[in-house]
């Protein structure tokens, strides 16, 4: 991967759901995402092709307690892959900035939360 590429488009309906505002727009991956999942989160690169089918058909989606104009999108496959979209404020363009697994028990506890719903 060596140059940007749109990886989805963000829906309103996330905004609706966690009462958020993020620009409806594309969501694009920057080459810089593959060394740091590769660096950080090497299991997980064989996931890197599933990205658009994670935003657009997240099973689970929520919002960083602390990292403002975020949103996270939880796709379960054989694990659950969860994808970080982040706005960036300066240039107003969403992008990827993680992919990693989140375990079953650390879901249950941020439904329980609120810090994740169900998207369905």
């Amino acid at each position: 991967m060596d140059k940007i590429i749109k990886v989805g488009v963000y829906q309103e309906k996330f905004n609706t759901l966690l009462q958020i505002s993020l620009p409806v727009s594309d969501i694009c991956i920057y080459p810089g995402v593959e060394k740091h999942i590769s660096k950080r989160h090497s299991d997980y690169l064989q996931y890197i092709d599933k990205i658009s089918d994670i935003i657009s058909n997240p099973d689970y989606i929520g919002k960083h307690p602390s990292i403002e104009n975020s949103v996270e999108l939880i796709k379960v496959f054989d694990e659950n892959i969860l994808v970080s979209v982040n706005l960036d404020e300066k240039n107003g363009y969403l992008y990827v900035s993680s992919l990693y697994d989140v375990k079953q028990g650390k879901i249950e506890r941020r439904l329980n939360s609120g810090r994740l719903i169900k998207f369905e």
